[in-house]
């Protein structure tokens, strides 16, 4: 299958690099606590979980998003400080990140700005998931104004150890420059039937795996492995692969948990501890 676009991008993916989980954006902990109380159970292996209470932080506190972030950040703390000694993806990852939307370059920079600030202030997030983010050269510098705000919040706040995270959700290979501007990208979301004949642009070899994300819905369980190879050839060093789709009114296929979601951790990761 044409994973690869060149053959050189071949030489940095053997498949031994250590895939880790990212969560998009779960449904509210009101309505998704399986999925939330998942994210902390030992073993998962957790890079990142995206916050989003009504796209963005909303208005005012969230009492049941307040109790999930502290959760999450313990479970965080555990790994960190040791208590967790074999779990080193959890060790590497589990950061909370703020969900803000950049609506492909057409929100103003303050409003982004402000949303960032009640993130931290409120929910005490380690970094920023930057959705609908522009893929094209000309929004680059806007992007490169608003990353180097956020970092520059994220160094001065104490709840982001290790200086904070910033992904950009693109959905798609963007220009090469938005790979400096940010910790990690998203460079696929979208069904399987696209994934399994994706391509990988050849500019993403200059960088190591933990630099992409992939997302994909529709997975078949059968097709679970097959999934992640395509993962580990093109480069992605965060994943999230589920059997739910966006049809039959399922408007955000990755706001709950798959089927298979043990069997899936348990390829990735050291496995769930029961």
């Amino acid at each position: 299958m044409p994973y690869l676009t060149s053959s050189g991008a071949a030489l940095r993916t053997s498949g031994a690099e250590q895939l880790g989980v990212g969560v998009p954006g779960y449904a509210h902990p009101m309505l998704a606590p399986t999925e939330w109380a998942e994210l902390n159970r030992p073993g998962t292996p957790l890079h990142w979980a995206v916050l989003n209470i009504d796209n963005g932080p909303g208005a005012r506190p969230d009492p049941h998003c307040l109790e999930a972030a502290g959760r999450l950040r313990n479970a965080r703390e555990r790994a960190l400080h040791g208590e967790a000694p074999d779990d080193a993806v959890r060790a590497a990852g589990g950061r909370l990140l703020g969900h803000l939307d950049l609506a492909f370059g057409s929100r103003p920079f303050g409003e982004l700005v402000a949303d960032a600030q009640s993130f931290l202030d409120w929910y005490r997030v380690g970094g920023f998931y930057l959705d609908r983010c522009p893929a094209e050269r000309a929004g680059l510098p806007a992007v490169r104004r608003l990353t180097s705000t956020l970092g520059a919040l994220l160094e001065d706040s104490d709840s982001a150890d290790g200086g904070g995270m910033l992904v950009l959700g693109h959905g798609t290979h963007p220009h090469p420059g938005y790979a400096e501007a940010a910790d990690q990208l998203v460079t696929f979301r979208g069904p399987w039937t696209d994934y399994r004949w994706s391509q990988v642009a050849e500019w993403t070899a200059a960088y190591e795996p933990g630099r992409f994300a992939h997302f994909v819905h529709g997975v078949p369980r059968t097709h679970l492995e097959e999934a992640m190879r395509i993962a580990r050839w093109q480069g992605a060093g965060t994943i999230f692969f589920t059997d739910r789709d966006d049809r039959r009114g399922q408007t955000n296929p990755f706001a709950a948990l798959p089927s298979y979601w043990d069997e899936f951790v348990s390829r990735i990761g050291p496995g769930i501890s029961e």
